[in-house]
């Protein structure tokens, strides 16, 4: 290909990942397989790698975070971050409506933008570059969560073309779509993490985290929504937000122009009823005076503008009747009270079941076969009982009392000091926690086996042709049973085997987290693999060895050594392990290329624009030397780079241990 080629070939790459990756991540809405996905990443990375000076800032192959935030800096804002003034019914909106008359005559436009509910964010550019992101905080200032906010797939790191002021400040929403939250949090739930309540929480929670790496794996999206300059080039907010849409911002399309309070108010009753419909939550509507000269007239007061408002959706909430409480067993042994309604409609949909989370909640409701309850449905997904009406409670109803024994299998019920959730201990012989566990070990992040669905895992279960994971490898045998079922024909069954077999190849961390261990999660499998080696160093290990591995706590090694204490489970591992599962990390294996670096020792810390952490490492390792862990008084070198750890490079400077950048360490090879 010519040079033009090339390049009209990287940008095509760019535009079509990041289109694709915004509909994964964000949207939860894939339309390419994984395997797709990754062939032309791989093409990107290798074009980029040849010809840098086409590598552009938003290229998925840079989007990926790794820079840690030991504490979030204070900054300052510019322009105050004022909170609006909210209403709730029609009567202060015509107010507002007419205070705004009185002030600046009859001629002037509202625009009207759906109110997100999320976090706010302000955004700094300079030259077209992202240079920091702050957090809303007090108004006057907030945390510098700029490492974070670059990982935001749609918010771009640089403007590529447009007539933008030098320097200029965007302001916007950072949300998550429902469906994003749902899948996440149900990987929450899977792996025994707390839940978020709703999807604002766990944008918050996401964007206040230390690692960017770990954001940058969030779905996260952003509205922007307003644009501060000291040269502003335009005379109104609606010529701003059509300007910075071709910039290149995220801007909402449900953003009205609106030429009057008749037109505000109908714009305020549709989006109440047709709210439901869209992918992300809303709490209201916010209302402002278009014309920017027309803002400054109207002025401010100590809280907020005069020349804007919000108008607030209330809650959704509906009275029904508790027809009886059912319980759920997960996968980790976690008993759930759900309760079972008549139906009733409520912010757009029909339902029938809502959450009761455990005992404490039925406990503080006092509740009672028959009550009559209100149902809210706000910010949460699942709705939720907020009261129940006891002036319409029947003498003889029966008190709700939850469970001393599985609902599932009879067994005691356990629960532990400090949760608030009961389990039940017996994993091994409680049907939903066998077949749930089953799900989990095939499942994508797991095992990944093609061909073996949920409903299949349940169907082998019922039938009696698995009752354990390991039995899962030895399906070849009961082929002829296997034929029996109902659309299961030879290609899909020879699929099937095939899939098992073909998982048998898959590394030790994906096996551990495939296991099901309560608290232990993809990530934590990867550093217990990481740091144990194999499966026997991993079940040997104290209480203490355990809580040394980075990012594990007490309540991880006391669950890892409570589940390798069961006879059980390690005779479960080791029928996997007969099976040919890998119960070991493989090692590449080190090809000295010279012993430049022999008796030298390093940490490699920050990052670094042309080579990785594991390249820097592996040349290190080729050419004689060794990498530790920690800095200490053995150290030879610390290799720098960007936004290296503060405390790292303060105790490297304390004891005198020389600092060198990737370069340095490329002369010290030649």
């Amino acid at each position: 290909m010519s040079l033009f080629e090339i390049k009209e070939r990287i940008e095509s790459l760019v535009k079509e990942l990041n289109e694709h990756n915004y509909k994964y991540y964000v949207l939860a809405q894939p339309e390419i397989s994984d395997f797709e996905f990754d062939k032309k990443l791989e093409e990107l990375a290798k074009l980029e790698k040849e010809y840098p000076e086409y590598l552009d800032p938003e290229s998925p192959t840079v989007k990926v975070g790794g820079y840690i935030t030991k504490e979030f800096e204070t900054v300052r804002h510019k322009w105050p971050m004022l909170s609006l003034g909210n209403t709730y019914n029609e009567q202060d909106l015509k107010e507002f409506d007419e205070r705004v008359r009185k002030s600046i005559g009859h001629d002037f436009e509202y625009v009207c933008e759906l109110k997100f509910d999320g976090l706010s964010i302000n955004i700094t550019y300079e030259n077209g570059k992202m240079i920091r992101a702050v957090t809303r905080g007090d108004g006057t200032q907030g945390d510098d969560v700029t490492n974070n906010v670059k990982t935001i797939r749609s918010i771009p790191k640089s403007i590529k073309a447009g007539n933008f002021p030098e320097i200029f400040d965007i302001r916007g929403e950072i949300f998550m779509h429902r469906a994003a939250f749902e899948k996440l949090n149900n990987e929450r739930i899977e792996n025994n993490e707390v839940a978020f309540a709703n999807p604002r929480n766990f944008a918050s929670g996401t964007l206040k985290m230390q690692d960017s790496a770990v954001v940058a794996k969030r779905p996260l999206d952003c509205f922007l929504y307003f644009l501060y300059s000291d040269k502003n080039n335009f005379g109104t907010h609606w010529e701003s937000l059509e300007a910075v849409k071709k910039w290149g911002f995220h801007v909402c399309e449900h953003t009205k122009l609106c030429k009057s309070i008749n037109d505000v108010l109908e714009f305020i009753n549709y989006w109440d009823e047709h709210r439901f419909g869209l992918s992300y939550d809303i709490d209201g509507i916010v209302i402002k005076v278009n014309s920017f000269s027309q803002q400054q007239e109207l002025g401010f007061t100590a809280k907020s503008p005069r020349w804007a408002i919000s108008y607030k959706y209330k809650a959704q909430e509906v009275e029904t009747i508790l027809e009886k409480v059912t319980y759920q067993v997960g996968r980790t042994g976690a008993v759930t009270p759900v309760a079972n309604l008549k139906p009733v409609l409520l912010a757009g949909t029909t339902v029938k079941r809502a959450t009761l989370h455990n005992a404490n909640e039925i406990k503080r409701l006092d509740l009672h076969l028959g009550d009559t309850v209100l149902v809210e449905k706000g910010g949460e997904i699942i709705p939720k009982i907020i009261a129940v009406n006891t002036g319409k409670r029947n003498a003889d109803a029966i008190k709700v009392n939850y469970p001393d024994v599985c609902p599932e299998c009879g067994t005691s019920l356990i629960r532990k000091e400090g949760e608030a959730v009961h389990y039940c201990p017996n994993d091994e012989g409680c049907p939903p926690q066998i077949i749930g566990k089953m799900q989990h070990f095939i499942g994508r992040k797991a095992m990944n086996i093609d061909g073996l669905g949920d409903e299949t895992v349940d169907a082998f279960y019922r039938r009696g042709f698995v009752k354990h994971i390991s039995d899962l490898y030895t399906l070849y045998q009961k082929v002829d049973l296997l034929k029996q079922m109902d659309r299961f024909g030879e290609k899909s069954i020879n699929n099937m085997l095939e899939g098992i077999e073909k998982s048998k190849s898959m590394p030790f961390e994906k096996v551990l987290f495939g296991l099901g261990i309560r608290y232990v999660g993809e990530t934590v499998a990867k550093k217990l693999a990481a740091h144990f080696k194999n499966i026997d160093q991993l079940m040997g290990a104290s209480f203490e060895e355990l809580k040394s591995v980075d990012e594990i706590g007490e309540r991880i090694a006391e669950s890892l050594i409570e589940y390798f204490k069961e006879v059980k489970h390690v005779e479960q591992i080791e029928a996997l392990r007969s099976h040919g599962l890998q119960f070991e990390s493989l090692h590449k294996s080190i090809v000295l290329e010279s012993n430049t670096f022999e008796g030298k020792t390093f940490i490699i810390s920050g990052v670094f624009g042309d080579y990785s952490r594991d390249e820097l490492k592996d040349m290190i390792e080729a050419n004689g030397g060794k990498i530790l862990s920690s800095i200490s008084p053995k150290l030879n070198y610390l290799v720098a780079g960007d936004n290296m750890g503060p405390a790292k490079l303060e105790k490297a400077l304390k004891l005198q241990i020389p600092i060198i950048s990737d370069e340095d360490l490329i002369k010290m090879l030649q």
